[in-house]
Order: C-alpha cells, then sequence, then structure tokens
C-alpha cells in the first residue's frame, strides 16, 4: 500500500477527464490498495481561482468536498508546523506558491505526488517522488 497526494489538476481530471490521466495515474487512483490524499491547498487554490474567474467548474468548489469523499480520496490539512518550514523547499524555477506548498507538504508526508508538471521533477533531488 503507498500513500498518494494529488495535485490540483489530477484530482479535477480523476471527477470529471479521468482520460487526461496519464495511465501510472489512471492506475493508481483506482487501485483500491492504494490511499489517496487530496490537500486542503487545493480546495483553497481551486475556490480562489473560481472566485476571481480563472477556473470554471461544473459546481461550487464547496462541492468538491464532496466528491472528494465519494471517491474515496481522504482530504487533509496543511499544518501549521508544514506552513511555518516551507521556508525550507529550495528556491527553483517553480514561482506558484500552491504548488510550491504540495510539493513541500508531498515531501514532509513521504507521498507521491500525482502530477503532470513539467517543473515539479526539479525537487526531485530533494526528495519529492512523482508519478504520471
Amino acid at each position: 500500500m503507498k500513500h498518494y497526494l494529488l495535485d490540483t489538476h489530477s484530482f479535477l481530471w480523476s471527477i470529471w477527464q479521468p482520460e487526461k490521466l496519464g495511465q501510472k495515474a489512471l492506475d493508481v487512483i483506482e487501485d483500491s490498495d492504494n490511499i489517496i490524499f487530496v490537500s486542503s491547498i487545493t480546495f483553497w487554490e481551486i475556490s480562489l481561482k473560481h472566485s476571481i474567474g480563472k477556473l470554471t467548474l461544473g459546481c461550487k468548489p464547496d462541492d468538491l468536498l464532496n466528491y472528494a469523499d465519494d471517491m474515496g480520496f481522504i482530504k487533509i490539512p496543511l499544518t501549521s508546523e508544514e506552513s511555518a518550514l516551507c521556508y525550507q523547499l529550495p528556491k527553483s524555477t517553480h514561482k506558484d506558491p500552491f504548488d510550491r506548498m504540495l510539493i513541500w507538504q508531498s515531501i514532509a508526508n513521504d507521498l507521491i505526488l500525482i502530477s503532470k508538471d513539467s517543473q515539479f521533477p526539479n525537487y526531485n533531488q530533494y526528495g519529492l517522488k512523482i508519478i504520471w
């Protein structure tokens, strides 16, 4: 049994467009032996982008909490410790604060990040594990 963390696009695609997921990612998500997490960071990013018109959903952002439950995903908070220690994440080309927090949360909790983001492999040397 392995533990995985969904990036925001992976979470949304798993709900509405699973065909956009990489085959490895889809296999991991569909394998009931795996534990799949969705971070509060993801819900915050979705809600913020929806509120400023950068993201259109087929539902309200808070409805996604039920979608996560229905799919068997476990919702995890961002802890105060993770927030306070995020500065330790080495600087790289990736500046998006939501992505940086997901990277940090993945490393800090030894979770494998499910993401297509091409900049994330820059963090492999710091302990980030990714599948797509």
